[in-house]
């Protein structure tokens, strides 16, 4: 965990320093997840939103920190909300079109069953991958697709993993 933490102050640092141009934004969209391992449940549909800061390292490599609130779990039963914090890059492969990749931690902030709440840790590291369309307007559409890399589950003998499907819109300022 504290690994996790420095890599990430790390790549903050770096990326301030080094980057000339940068522009915040705001997305959200829709979330379809599910657990995997030991878990035999249903996708759940929900939300996320949040800000974002792209980042200009070159003409074809971006980097963008972003900070969300989602909804996610599985069944109807097994919600959990995160902030999630994923550190994207991007690569450029025409003037509107990037593919994205990049690691993410996620914080849970609470859950709909307390059964649910009590047998899950409160992190989840995370790998996203992706692309996105941009408008020149600022406006762009996006997809991701998250896998949990770590054991949610607090229950010894138990392996849980989270992973999920994002269809997004966003806007860059």
């Amino acid at each position: 965990m504290k690994k996790v933490l420095l890599i990430t102050l790390l790549c903050f640092g770096f990326i301030t320093a080094n980057a000339q141009r940068f522009k915040p934004g705001l997305k959200a969209g829709l979330n379809s997840t599910n657990l995997t391992g030991d878990a035999n449940t249903d996708a759940r549909f929900g939300f996320y939103i949040g800000g974002l800061v792209d980042f200009l390292v070159s003409d074809k490599f971006h980097v963008q920190p972003e900070l969300m609130y989602s909804t996610e779990g599985a069944d109807d039963d097994a919600g959990i909300s995160y902030l999630r914090l994923p550190i994207m890059g991007k690569y450029y492969i025409t003037e509107n079109f990037n593919i994205q990749a990049g690691p993410q931690i996620a914080f849970k902030m609470s859950t709909e069953e307390e059964v649910i709440d009590e047998a899950t840790k409160s992190t989840d590291i995370a790998l996203g991958v992706g692309g996105a369309y941009e408008l020149e307007t600022g406006l762009f559409f996006d997809i991701r697709y998250n896998f949990g890399l770590t054991n949610i589950s607090d229950v010894d003998g138990l392996d849980l993993g989270n992973v999920g499907l994002q269809f997004g819109l966003g806007y860059r300022f």
